[in-house]
């Protein structure tokens, strides 16, 4: 609602008999009734705060006392510890703001006056909206502020315009888990239903890999994926999701930080039907191809990877969530009689692009709050007793050894990530580099055989195994992962 009071600040410290305050001033867009039934919601029910996760910011509460519930609700949580009245009345007690926050009186009334738990995403949105709307308010203040100070370079003063209203845009899109199979009909076409999962290690379908790796990918261990830009991060990441969602029929979570969802799909559908994406990007294959595609997506479809491309996303974001997810999926395995325990995967694309618990001032410490990632991640996996394959960045330090094989220093922006990670697998692909002087006899018998794209996935770190290296064979044109002695390479023919 749009409220018709005169001054807000006057008006937020008065509170009727019942404590609750009276409603914005006029013009102020805020829903006091949604701001107290989502909090009511969040303190009565466990996991409704987990089904709201990356919807909500205290700033998005118009009432300074529900803005300083909320804080407490996400401290709580960052804690690993149960959401109700009691424990966010003792938190904004340790913070010293009960009594800001109406007190435990008011805690109570939220929750005794709750409408219904069942329509918290319903308030939630409106909150959200509510504070969408405000932000335009001061958007557009300081819009018309750049306006009346007629700066001599009006380009750069309808950029940082342009700016502002992207900035609200992005914080009304927060996402949630995308079915990859509504997605690929952005690509070229749709298909029908996942089916069933199986128990176990997560097979990453590499077969030497998963020999050296006991099986496949555990429960609760943190597998990290690094090497440099252009390596080839995210296409092992996804050939991993591919073969652990069609070849084991296991569900698989995707934390796509850098692409979009659709971008991740197009890829999946490139890489499956050995079609070049640019193909699909402007519609031009040959009947064979298109036959390649259909028999591809047919394939996909019955995939069952949720894509999740919210950019930005905090730790506190992506746990919830992956345990609400999670949690569903179990539930739905249990109604068919599966008894299928949920997600087999979790992928993260990649560290360096997740925020912290509340997202990062500019001058936020990057090493430290790296480490708050990895050990967090690792908590996750141990949490939901999923695999979590996190990619990661590696430094430039790598490109000035001879030859340039990673080791676990040149992990980036720190060693938190090789202390926390139980599995730290390295791309090593010496075609990207010069082959004279350091060309090794696996790669000279490739080039005699006319096969240049080999790559090596190096296990630097095995908390529970052996490391080692394994073979495969990188796909270039489709940019896909494959057994090194699989030879699948589509034809290639000129535009």
């Amino acid at each position: 609602m749009v409220s018709s009071d005169p001054t807000y600040d006057e008006l937020a410290g008065e509170s009727g008999r019942n404590g609750r305050s009276r409603s914005a001033p006029r013009g102020v867009p805020q829903d006091q009734s949604a701001e107290e039934s989502v909090l009511g919601a969040i303190l009565a029910e466990r996991g409704v705060y987990e089904r709201l996760a990356g919807m909500l910011e205290p700033n998005d509460f118009m009432d300074p006392r529900h803005k300083a519930i909320f804080a407490a609700v996400l401290a709580v949580f960052d804690r690993y510890e149960g959401i109700d009245q009691i424990t966010v009345a003792a938190e904004l007690s340790t913070q010293g703001r009960l009594q800001e926050a109406g007190g435990q009186a008011y805690l109570n009334q939220l929750v005794y006056e709750l409408p219904a738990t069942v329509g918290a995403e319903h308030y939630a949105r409106l909150v959200q909206r509510a504070a969408t709307y405000r932000d335009m308010i001061r958007a557009a203040g300081e819009i018309g502020e750049l306006a009346y100070k007629a700066d001599p370079n009006v380009g750069e003063s309808l950029t940082q315009a342009v700016e502002l209203l992207y900035g609200i845009r992005g914080a009304d899109r927060r996402q949630d888990f995308r079915l990859l199979q509504d997605l690929l009909s952005d690509v070229l076409s749709d298909g029908s239903e996942s089916d069933t999962g199986m128990r176990g290690p997560t097979r990453t379908g590499f077969g030497d890999l998963d020999i050296l790796l006991n099986g496949g990918m555990h429960g609760s261990d943190l597998i990290v994926l690094a090497a440099r830009p252009s390596v080839g991060k995210s296409a092992l990441a996804l050939t991993i999701a591919r073969n652990a969602a069609i070849s084991h029929q296991l569900p698989v979570a995707i934390f796509s930080l850098e692409m979009s969802a659709e971008q991740v799909a197009g890829r999946l559908v490139s890489a499956e039907s050995g079609v070049e994406q640019a193909r699909l990007q402007i519609g031009r294959h040959t009947e064979d191809q298109d036959n390649e595609i259909s028999h591809a997506i047919g394939k996909l479809t019955q995939a069952e990877i949720y894509v999740d491309d919210t950019a930005g996303q905090t730790l506190a974001e992506i746990r919830a969530k992956s345990r609400n997810l999670h949690t569903r999926l179990q539930e739905q395995a249990n109604r068919r009689g599966v008894g299928h325990s949920g997600l087999g995967l979790i992928i993260v694309d990649h560290i360096q692009l997740v925020h912290g618990f509340s997202r990062a001032p500019a001058d936020t410490n990057r090493v430290s709050e790296i480490s708050l990632i990895s050990r967090t991640l690792k908590e996750i996996a141990r949490e939901l007793k999923i695999p979590i394959l996190a990619l990661s960045q590696l430094s430039r330090a790598v490109e000035r050894r001879h030859p340039p094989v990673p080791q676990l220093s040149d992990l980036r922006e720190s060693g938190s990530i090789e202390q926390d990670a139980d599995v730290v697998v390295f791309i090593y692909r010496e075609d990207m580099y010069d082959r004279e002087g350091y060309e090794d006899e696996l790669v000279a018998d490739a080039a005699s055989s006319g096969r240049h794209e080999i790559a090596q996935l190096l296990v630097a770190k095995h908390r529970h195994g052996a490391v080692g290296h394994v073979d495969v064979r990188f796909v270039p044109t489709v940019a896909k992962f494959e057994d090194f002695y699989v030879r699948s390479e589509p034809e290639g023919d000129e535009f």
